[in-house]
C-alpha cells in the first residue's frame, strides 16, 4: 500500500488546520478542564445552588456581550454600556414609582437604551467620531444623567411584578437566565444565518470594500449600536428587578468584564471575526473565575488584579491570532 507524500504545499496546509482547529475549540477545552479542576478542588462550587448562581451572575454581562460581538466584529466597540444600564434602571425605577405601570416603566427603559445606542452609531458612523472618544464621552454624560434624575440617591422599586422579572424561575431556572440564552440563541443566528451578520463581518474585515459591495456601512452600524442599547437597557431593567432598585452606581467598570469576554471568545478587536459560542464561553471564564474568588473569600482588591489581567490577557491573545492570521 503506498502512502502519500507530504509536499511543500500539504505541510503548510494542515499547520493552517491545526491553528484552526486551536482557535475554535482551544478555549472552550480550557473551560471544560477548568470546570473540571474547580469542581474537585473548591469545596461547593460545583453545588446545583452554586451552578445557578454561576448562571445568574453572569446574565447581564451575557446579554450584553452579544450585541457587543457585534459591535467589535464591524471594528467598534462601546465603552457606554455601564452607564446605560444604571441609566435604563434608575429612569424605570422612577417612571414605576410615579406611574404604577410596569408596561411605561420598561418602555421608559428600552427607550432610553435605544436612543443611546442610536445617538453613539451616529456620532461614529455620520459624524465619524471616533469609537473611544465617542462611548467614553457617552459613559460619563449617561452616568451624570443616572445621578441627576435619581438626585445621587437609589431608588426603590416596591411592584411585585416589576420584582418578578428578576425573581422568577421555570423549570427551576431564574428568568433572567432564560433570557440571556434567549439573547444567544437570537444573536447567534442573527451572525452565522442572516445578511445582517454577514454585512456586519464584512464590514469589520474591510469596509470600504463592503461599501463597494453595496453595503450600507453608515446605516448598519447605526443599527447595531442601537440594538447594543437596546439589549443593555434590559439589562439594566432586570438588574434594577433583582436588586429591588435602580442604582445610579451600578454597574461601574461593566464595559471592561463585557469586552474582556467577548475577546477571550475569539472575537477580533480588529473586526470581522467573530463566533457566538466562542463569546458564551468567554462570558463562562470571566464569571466562573469570579465566583470561585468569592467562594475562595478573595478580597475584593485583588479581584480587581485579577480581572485586569484577564483583560490583559484576552487583548495578547487577540493580538497573537491576529499575527498567526497574518504570518
Amino acid at each position: 500500500m503506498s502512502t502519500i507524500p507530504l509536499t511543500s504545499n500539504t505541510a503548510p496546509a494542515l499547520q493552517r488546520r491545526r491553528q484552526a482547529l486551536l482557535g475554535d475549540y482551544g478555549m472552550p477545552i480550557v473551560y471544560a478542564v477548568l470546570f473540571g479542576v474547580l469542581s474537585v478542588t473548591v469545596e461547593n462550587f460545583f453545588s446545583l445552588a452554586n451552578v445557578l448562581g454561576l448562571m445568574l451572575s453572569v446574565a447581564q454581562i451575557g446579554m450584553v456581550a452579544c450585541t457587543m460581538m457585534l459591535c467589535l466584529a464591524s471594528r467598534d466597540f462601546d465603552l457606554s454600556v455601564g452607564s446605560t444600564i444604571a441609566f435604563a434602571g434608575v429612569l424605570g425605577a422612577i417612571v414605576l414609582e410615579r406611574s404604577g405601570s410596569v408596561g411605561l416603566a420598561v418602555t421608559a427603559g428600552l427607550g432610553a437604551g435605544a436612543i443611546i445606542g442610536a445617538a453613539n452609531g451616529a456620532l461614529i458612523a455620520y459624524l465619524r467620531v471616533n469609537a473611544l472618544i465617542a462611548t467614553l464621552a457617552t459613559m460619563l454624560m449617561v452616568r451624570g444623567l443616572a445621578f441627576i434624575v435619581s438626585q445621587g440617591q437609589a431608588v426603590g422599586i416596591a411592584n411585585e411584578t416589576f420584582i418578578s422579572f428578576g425573581d422568577t424561575r421555570l423549570a427551576g431556572i431564574p428568568l433572567p437566565v432564560l433570557v440571556t440564552g434567549a439573547c444567544f440563541v437570537v444573536f447567534g443566528v442573527l451572525l452565522n444565518h442572516t445578511v445582517f451578520g454577514r454585512n456586519t463581518l464584512a464590514i469589520g474585515g474591510n469596509p470600504e470594500a463592503a461599501r463597494l459591495a453595496g453595503v450600507k456601512v453608515e446605516r448598519l452600524r447605526v443599527i447595531i449600536f442601537l440594538l447594543q442599547g437596546l439589549v443593555t437597557a434590559m439589562a439594566g431593567l432586570i438588574l434594577a428587578s433583582r436588586i429591588t432598585s435602580g442604582q445610579p452606581n451600578a454597574a461601574q467598570g461593566f464595559e471592561l468584564d463585557v469586552i474582556s469576554a467577548c475577546v477571550l471568545g475569539g472575537v477580533s478587536l480588529q473586526g470581522g471575526n467573530a463566533r457566538i459560542f466562542g463569546v458564551l464561553v468567554g462570558v463562562l471564564i470571566m464569571g466562573t473565575v469570579e465566583n470561585v474568588m468569592n467562594l475562595l473569600d478573595v478580597d475584593a482588591f485583588y479581584q480587581y488584579l485579577m480581572r485586569g489581567l484577564i483583560l490583559l490577557a484576552a487583548v495578547l491573545l487577540d493580538q497573537l491570532k491576529a499575527r498567526g492570521g497574518r504570518g
